[in-house]
């Protein structure tokens, strides 16, 4: 039996203006599918990218839907779908492409290999809030970085949804998270998330800071949302042997490649980590352990009701005043 969704569609590139709310109607459960009622949706970078057009890949014309993280419940499942039911709380799993699977919406259809159990307890706002943003800096940090007790964790963009997030990831595994932001006026609110020191890069020289920082040693890791050819100049930050990770490209040229060898450089998708099962299962058990003993604890910047808020919500995201998440009720 098919259903209709208010779902967030899109039929061209633009500004947050672009995106609409529209009456789609879904069929029932598939094989191998899940029916979501969604209670809330988070927002994330890319899905500005994507829908101006600067993302890694293009959407698809007419109708792209949009939107990576959703907290909901199960609706109902199709046949062979044995690891959910009717009434599951659950969330995306974030390893999918937007045009097609994007949850912004009341309802979606997913595969459910791109569904996550809720950590139990946790309500909708805190779980659209989580998953994204706590992943990406566990993976490329735990998984991919190889954390360790005693690290100097530089994270640039730390007011962004994964900066918060890398601090508080950082901390939870006995490293030194140092923390850049171009604003003073989110200097005191990194401190308050777990950043050990704040570096703004309008007024300070984010190299010198951190090599004064650590005593002249540099950072054992590098977390970098920028990119472009600043790339290439925080390798002066970097201590010797130390890895950088390049997970995002808010500056759109073309990343540069550090010369203080010996180094390791990291391009990170997260979708190495969530795409495969046992990706997920490790993933779904930091975050959610995280969650029960207190070490995670997502930022939401502002909660917007209803979906046609989307386009203020983009706009915000965009404005860059918040510090870590926004989300939309549904």
């Amino acid at each position: 039996m098919s259903t209709t969704a208010r779902t967030v569609l899109f039929h061209e590139l633009g500004g947050p203006d672009v995106l609409t709310v529209e009456e789609v109607r879904l069929p029932a459960p598939g094989p191998g599918e899940v029916l979501v009622r969604v209670a809330a949706v988070a927002l994330n970078r890319a899905e500005a990218l994507f829908r101006s057009g600067g993302y890694f890949y293009q959407p698809t014309f007419p109708a792209s839907r949009n939107g990576y993280e959703a907290a909901g419940t199960v609706e109902a499942v199709g046949e062979g779908v044995t690891a959910f039911a009717p009434g599951d709380p659950v969330m995306s799993a974030a390893n999918f492409e937007l045009s097609a699977h994007g949850v912004y919406g009341d309802r979606v259809l997913l595969p459910d290999t791109m569904v996550v159990p809720r950590p139990a307890g946790v309500d909708e706002v805190t779980a659209a809030a989580v998953w994204v943003t706590y992943t990406t800096a566990y993976g490329a940090l735990v998984e991919r970085a190889a954390l360790a007790p005693g690290d100097h964790v530089l994270v640039t963009g730390a007011a962004g949804g994964v900066g918060t997030a890398a601090l508080q990831v950082a901390r939870r595994a006995g490293a030194v998270p140092i923390a850049t932001t171009r604003s003073e006026a989110k200097r005191r609110q990194l401190l308050d998330l777990g950043a050990e020191h704040v570096i703004v890069s309008d007024g300070e020289d984010v190299v010198k800071e951190t090599r004064r920082l650590t005593g002249g040693r540099g950072a054992e890791i590098i977390l970098d949302a920028i990119g472009g050819p600043g790339f290439a100049e925080l390798g002066g930050a970097a201590a010797e042997d130390g890895r950088m990770i390049c997970y995002g490209w808010l500056d759109a040229q073309p990343a540069l490649l550090p010369m203080q060898w010996p180094l390791t450089v990291h391009g990170y998708s997260n979708f190495a980590l969530l795409g495969t099962a046992e990706g997920r299962r490790r993933a779904a058990h930091y975050v959610g352990s995280g969650l029960a003993d207190g070490t995670l604890r997502p930022v939401v910047a502002e909660v917007f009701d209803g979906l046609d808020h989307i386009g203020d919500a983009h706009r915000l995201m965009e404005s860059n005043r918040h510090t870590g998440k926004i989300v939309v009720r549904v």
